[in-house]
């Protein structure tokens, strides 16, 4: 894939999985198998699945494969229930082959069991967060882990906004290439930021403003429309002077976005806010729910209204591209619920080529059981949104080469 960063006349070149000679090698994949753990099982195998094209084409490449992923935040220590090894059972039950098992990272057991490998052979190292040294890209853990496998591939795009060492200080030392994962999903968001079909319509909710303040004056460049929902919309509610009651708004950022609704409107680009809620003393309690256009003082807002939800539905029927991140409410109350649903089913039913990023976006659209009717859903929320901000990701950044475009 080649991406133009816009650096006079260098191209920029990913490094695909397509231009590596696997065969008869230990490939050192990076995946994101991040995935809930419930009662010592895999609850929700989304993300492994992401990968499985990436594994079945380097094992039918003649190569085996030590897997590298984190799960959870240890924070340098290990914590017994962060251990791989249910995700190691689950993925040997989807491939339907063995998946060995070391229970360190870079220890004597997976330096043994890595170095026993044979060609179709599979490992999956324990959780390398819990390793001090992965957050710090320390470079002796960073070769320590590069002497597992000859070849280094990125498949993990969650984590590509990260220079950790299972991320940039590995693909330093290595022959380092994109898995397929990776790969689609540069492609798609990079189209989305430079050639969209248009109308193309943002859809950006959440609890806070300021996690996505660059993510808006980035695609203020770039899109149609901006659907504002979720707790960030009371922030620019504010700013237009209106009242949002006891609702969780971050009063310290209206003159920004104050000036983010003023940018929109030098350029064209219509920024469309709840025109009703859904209100109630606290999240407790649910009892005493009500729609309103004007919140009382004590009241707080965890939802968009029905009349908001219908017209955001208008704006993503009538648009040729959508991309949402972000719920519209507190979705995982029933009584808050329904404006991240009816988002959700307007995304899912569009004639529009539709990108859903975000953990709790992805979580609706898998409740409802609508994630087949989404072109892409991106497994990156953090990296996906820096990506859409115009940010170099460390991870991706590695794995590009450089050559003359003239």
């Amino acid at each position: 894939m080649a991406v133009d960063l816009g650096a006079g006349d260098t191209v920029t070149k990913l490094r695909s999985l397509h231009d590596a000679d696997v065969a008869g090698k230990r490939v050192l994949l990076r995946v994101d198998f991040n995935v809930p753990i419930v009662d010592g099982r895999v609850g929700d195998d989304t993300r492994m699945r992401a990968s499985l094209p990436t594994i079945q084409f380097i094992l039918d490449h003649g190569a085996s494969i030590v897997l590298v992923s984190h799960l959870g935040r240890p924070k340098g220590q290990p914590r017994d229930e962060l251990r791989l090894a249910p995700v190691a059972a689950h993925l040997s039950s989807m491939l339907s082959r063995p998946v060995r098992y070391a229970p360190d990272v870079v220890g004597p057991e997976a330096q043994h069991l890595a170095s026993a490998l044979q060609p179709g052979d599979l490992l999956l190292v324990e959780n390398v967060r819990f390793e001090a040294g992965e957050e710090r890209n320390d470079p002796d853990f960073a070769r320590a882990l590069g002497k597992l496998g000859d070849i280094f591939v990125n498949d993990a795009f969650g984590t590509a906004h990260r220079a950790h060492a299972s991320t940039v200080g590995v693909a330093m030392l290595l022959p380092a290439h994109a898995g397929f994962l990776m790969e689609r999903e540069l492609e798609i968001l990079q189209r989305l930021l430079e050639r969209p079909e248009r109308p193309f319509v943002a859809i950006l909710g959440g609890a806070k403003v300021s996690d996505k303040l660059g993510v808006m004056v980035h695609l203020l460049d770039r899109v149609d429309g901006l659907l504002v929902g979720g707790g960030m919309a009371n922030t620019f509610l504010l700013a237009q002077g209106l009242n949002v009651g006891a609702s969780l708004a971050e009063r310290d950022l209206q003159d920004q976005a104050r000036d983010i609704l003023s940018q929109a409107a030098a350029k064209g680009v219509e920024v469309v806010l709840p025109v009703d809620v859904v209100v109630a003393p606290s999240l407790e309690a649910e009892g005493a729910v009500r729609v309103t256009a004007s919140v009382p003082p004590d009241q707080g807002i965890f939802d968009i209204g029905p009349a908001t939800a219908e017209r955001f539905g208008g704006y993503i029927e009538r648009a040729a591209t959508v991309f949402w991140n972000g719920p519209m409410g507190v979705f995982e109350r029933p009584s808050f619920a329904g404006g991240t649903q009816a988002v959700a089913r307007a995304v899912a039913t569009t004639q529009a080529t539709t990108v859903v990023g975000g953990g709790d976006s992805i979580a609706a659209i898998e409740q409802l059981r609508l994630a087949d009717h989404i072109d892409h859903v991106s497994t990156g929320g953090g990296a996906s949104l820096e990506l859409l901000e115009g940010k170099e990701l460390p991870g991706v950044a590695v794995l590009l080469e450089s050559s003359s475009s003239s």
